[in-house]
């Protein structure tokens, strides 16, 4: 996502838990992308490193807000948190050097059910001497800050629906499926497997493919399901057939 303001262009780059590390070139790396974090105990804290992959130094800015969990995506929203505060919270990166920054919760350590955060890596505007005219290009990424309640228990992640979809018109048909989240803690469908089945409408098998967690990561992302909630999500596989039924089944642990 592109942002002009002023003379300064800020590109976006989400990583959402479907979230891979994320990179720019000549500017830096950020990892990890997700991070996990529990509401008491020695997991209330956390730490991304930020890599200075350029040649000049790197102004960086950690900006912490709440995540939206939408039926189909998590996304970032512009509400500043006060349950996570950044040490630091800006730094200047030398070339080549790599930042840790630590996240902490320092939220209502029994609230009954999982919070969802992001923080926001943004490289900051520099100054340009003599008052010059220029477009600098600013990154800005984000990694998915996950907070567990010590009181909720478990997620019960399981198949709620699934069926046979074209995301994109004249496209091949994939399938897609819902999970739903039962309990108060979020989840992960990456933390278990999958087996897609197409049906045809006599119900005789046309299409089966089960996905390891590692498969899973890698094609549909982590996977997140947050607490009480449904998500939707469609595997990136192109079926032969774009008719019957689809079910999709689901193993292993939700996180």
């Amino acid at each position: 996502m592109l942002k002009l303001k002023s003379l300064f262009v800020a590109a976006a780059f989400a990583a959402i838990l479907g979230l891979f590390s994320a990179a720019a070139q000549a500017a830096m790396t950020v990892q990890p992308v997700i991070l996990d974090l529990q509401m008491s105990g020695r997991q209330m804290g956390g730490q991304i490193r930020v890599e200075n992959t350029g040649t000049n130094p790197l102004p960086v800015e950690i900006r912490l807000v709440e995540a939206d969990l939408l039926p189909d995506t998590v996304k970032a929203s512009d509400r500043l948190t006060d349950d996570l505060v950044a040490f630091p919270a800006q730094a200047i990166i030398p070339p080549g050097a790599t930042q840790s920054f630590r996240i902490q919760y320092v939220g209502d350590p029994e609230v009954d059910r999982s919070r969802h955060y992001y923080a926001e890596v943004s490289q900051l505007p520099v100054e340009v001497p003599g008052g010059q005219s220029t477009i600098q290009v600013l990154y800005n990424f984000q990694a998915m800050i996950n907070v567990s309640s010590i009181v909720a228990g478990e997620p019960k992640l399981t198949i709620e629906s699934a069926e046979i979809v074209r995301p994109v018109a004249d496209a091949p048909a994939r399938i897609a499926f819902t999970v739903h989240n039962t309990g108060k803690n979020y989840g992960y469908i990456s933390s278990g497997s999958l087996t897609l089945i197409q049906r045809d409408a006599g119900g005789k098998e046309l299409f089966r493919r089960s996905l390891n967690s590692s498969d899973v990561q890698q094609m549909i992302g982590f996977g997140l399901v947050g607490p009480e909630t449904s998500r939707k999500f469609v595997a990136p596989i192109d079926l032969e057939n774009p008719e019957g039924t689809a079910e999709v089944l689901t193993s292993g642990r939700s996180r």
